[in-house]
């Protein structure tokens, strides 16, 4: 039985869900969802989402009921909505406890939403954030980590095997993401480069819309190959320049995730691209999609901060025109193929 019991799930979309039944391995579990009629529907039927949920999760929509029951909780909602829902936990956080979060995409501090399609916008590292950041900055949490790797919910909900990585700047939070976590199906491997696993986890998702684009167009592995490969390079870049070492990227939050990402129908931002090159616009796909595609909001941001820092980011670049500014798809390709690249491996 883990020490930490029960551990609190913020988040009952399709990864939450996921790692709420993970947990209830080891653990006891309080899933939060704000939605009363789903909090009832787990606990009386004990299906959400299609799936079984286990004995051992029980299903709240009360904040202060987790943190006060809870030591070690794990927020797994939007980036969009992250910095608010930790929030309106903060006044019932205390330094003892445990936050490793899941969500892989950036928080836009002192902005609005609708900012980031304000022309002229000048987007910098003091307007960004990770999520282990907005835990710092809005809660007296100290022990802050992140959960990022291959980890498809729809494949961990299958019951496959698979593996995450803790990223923190504390033993003790990769200890306890390992303690709770570890099963005979899921690994848990740890990391100090919080900051690197943060931003692998975010930035592997623009990729992914460019793998979709391929697998949407027709095309085969030869070129999904090249992508994956240069994207990877651009990953690096943009770690590099917002702090983090190259090292981070390599691993199972870097490499591992992004082909998990980029090659599967299951992954959300990859059914975006493919979708895309078949036809559909931006907004009507973020319409129809149940979830949401973190890697188009991800790359508007991406796409802003290598302008400001001059990153050389051609993939990143094409996408964002091809993503919201309706540049043919064919004319992208094109210009990536004949892109004078010079060296393979430039960046370790």
């Amino acid at each position: 039985m883990s020490p930490f019991n029960p551990v609190g799930v913020i988040g009952a979309g399709s990864f939450g869900t996921s790692v709420a039944n993970l947990l209830a391995y080891n653990a006891e579990v309080l899933l939060f969802s704000r939605k009363q009629e789903t909090v009832e529907a787990i606990n009386r039927s004990r299906m959400h989402l299609g799936v079984r949920m286990e004995e051992r999760v029980t299903a709240t929509s009360n904040l202060e009921e987790v943190a006060q029951r809870c030591t070690l909780i794990m927020p797994i909602i939007p980036s969009t909505s992250f910095r608010r829902v930790i929030q309106a936990i903060a006044p019932y956080l205390r330094p003892h406890h445990i936050i490793i979060h899941g969500t892989k995409g950036f928080d836009l501090k002192d902005l609005e939403e609708d900012e980031l399609e304000r022309p002229g916008l000048v987007l910098t590292r003091s307007n960004v954030r990770t999520m282990s950041e907005v835990v710092l900055e809005e809660s007296s949490v100290v022990r802050v980590g992140c959960l990022s790797g291959p980890n498809l919910a729809v494949e961990i909900m299958e019951g496959q095997p698979t593996a995450t990585l803790v990223g923190s700047r504390f033993r003790e939070v990769i200890q306890a993401g390992q303690t709770a976590l570890n099963s005979q199906r899921f690994h848990v491997f740890g990391s100090y480069d919080i900051l690197g696993a943060e931003l692998a986890g975010a930035l592997k998702n623009i990729i992914a819309l460019g793998s979709g684009i391929l697998g949407g167009l027709g095309l085969g592995r030869n070129i999904q190959g090249l992508l994956i490969a240069r994207g990877l390079a651009e990953m690096v870049y943009f770690g590099k320049s917002l702090g983090a070492s190259s090292q981070a990227f390599i691993g199972v939050a870097g490499i591992g995730d992004l082909v998990a990402t980029a090659t599967s129908v299951n992954s959300r931002n990859y059914t975006f691209g493919t979708r895309l090159a078949k036809g559909e616009t931006a907004v009507q796909i973020r319409e129809t999609m149940p979830e949401l595609a973190e890697g188009v909001r991800t790359l508007r941001i991406a796409h802003q901060l290598a302008r400001q820092y001059k990153l050389h980011v051609p993939i990143t670049n094409m996408l964002f025109s091809v993503v919201f500014e309706g540049f043919p798809i064919e004319k992208a390709l094109e210009y990536l193929m004949t892109y004078p690249y010079a060296v393979d491996v430039d960046f370790l």
